[in-house]
C-alpha cells in the first residue's frame, strides 16, 4: 500500500506572485497593502481543494535578505533590491493565515525556504512518502527523485525525473551542477564565463557531474560542442568559481530547525485566528467562507 504524497510549498513564490500582480491599491482602511496575502491566500484554497492534502508543510524565506551563503558568497542576491515594510509585513501575515488554517509553517533565520523544503523532501522520503514540490523554481527540481513530482500550480505544470530533463536539459541530480555551470543571474551566482544552457546540457551529458567536468577539463577541446576548445580553456580558468557556485546552487536537507519537528499532518483551523486576521486586513465573507470550507 502506498503512502500519502507530501505537499512542500515554497510560499515566496506565490506571495510574490500576488505581490507584483495584484495592485497595492488592494489595501485595509488604515491603508496598508495587503495584495500579497490576499493572493497567496486565495491560492492556498485552491491547492487545498484541488488536492484535500493531508500532509502539507509551508516553507516561508524567514529573512528576505540574508541567508548562509552570504557567509560563503557575500555577493549572493546582491543584486535585489530589499524588501519594502509593505511587503515584510504581508509575508508575516500570510504566515498567519497558513497557520490558523492549520498548517504547518517552517522558517528559518539563516537557511532559504528551499533549504526547508529539501530538508522536508529528505526526511518524509525516506519515509516511504512521494514528495510534491509546489513552485515554479527550477532550483527545486533538483530535489526530485523517482517518485516524485515538482508541479508549478499556476500554470497547472507537473513534471516527474524525466520530465524535468525534457524541461530543463538536465535530469535533477545535475541541476545544481548545470546552475554551478551556467551560473544563475537571479540570485547573483556568476558561474563560468560563456557557459550557456546548451554548453552546461552538452558537458553533463557526456561527463555525468561537474566534479568529472573539471578533472577531464582537457577532455572538453575534444568533444563535438560548438566552441569545446574555448570551454576547455574556460573550465580550467573559473574551476574555482564553478566550485563555489555549487556551494551556493545546491540545497541543504539537513536543517536542523526543520528537523526538530518534521511533522507536517493538517491541524484544525483556528477560526477565531482567521477571523482576527480578516478584520485586521479588511477581508470579506466570501475569502473566510472558503478558507473555512477547504479545512
Amino acid at each position: 500500500m502506498s503512502l500519502q504524497p507530501v505537499y512542500l510549498v515554497d510560499a515566496s513564490i506565490y506571495i510574490f506572485r500576488a505581490w507584483f500582480s495584484i495592485s497595492d491599491e488592494f489595501a485595509n482602511t488604515r491603508g496598508e497593502p495587503t495584495n500579497a496575502v490576499y493572493g497567496f491566500t486565495g491560492f492556498l484554497c485552491s491547492l487545498l481543494e484541488q488536492t484535500r492534502a493531508e500532509h502539507i508543510g509551508i516553507a516561508f524565506d524567514e529573512s528576505l535578505t540574508e541567508s548562509y551563503r552570504n557567509e560563503i558568497y557575500p555577493d549572493y542576491k546582491a543584486n535585489r533590491d530589499p524588501a519594502p515594510e509593505e511587503l515584510k509585513r504581508q509575508f508575516k501575515w500570510a504566515r498567519s493565515v497558513a497557520e490558523s488554517m492549520g498548517l504547518s509553517c517552517f522558517g528559518d533565520d539563516r537557511y532559504e525556504a528551499d533549504d526547508l523544503i529539501g530538508t522536508l523532501a529528505a526526511h518524509w522520503r525516506k519515509r516511504g512518502h512521494p514528495v510534491c514540490v509546489i513552485t515554479s523554481d527550477k532550483d527545486l527540481a533538483q530535489l526530485i527523485d523517482k517518485n516524485d513530482t515538482w508541479w508549478d500550480f499556476t500554470r497547472n505544470r507537473k513534471l516527474g525525473r524525466d520530465k524535468i530533463k525534457d524541461k530543463f536539459g538536465v535530469y535533477p541530480e545535475q541541476i545544481a551542477d548545470f546552475l554551478a555551470l551556467t551560473g544563475d543571474s537571479v540570485d547573483n551566482i556568476p558561474g563560468v564565463p560563456g557557459i550557456g544552457p546548451k554548453s552546461a546540457a552538452a558537458l553533463l551529458s557526456h561527463f555525468g557531474d561537474l566534479d568529472a567536468i573539471l578533472a577531464r577539463a582537457d577532455e572538453v577541446q575534444h568533444l563535438s560542442i560548438r566552441g569545446a576548445k574555448s570551454l576547455s580553456k574556460k573550465l580550467h580558468e573559473h574551476r574555482g568559481a564553478a566550485e563555489l557556485a555549487r556551494r551556493l546552487t545546491i540545497i541543504e536537507t539537513a536543517v536542523p530547525s526543520a528537523l526538530q519537528n518534521p511533522d507536517i499532518a493538517r491541524g484544525e483551523l483556528d477560526e477565531a485566528r482567521l477571523n482576527r486576521l480578516f478584520d485586521e486586513m479588511d477581508f470579506g465573507q466570501m475569502l473566510r467562507r472558503r478558507c473555512v470550507l477547504t479545512v
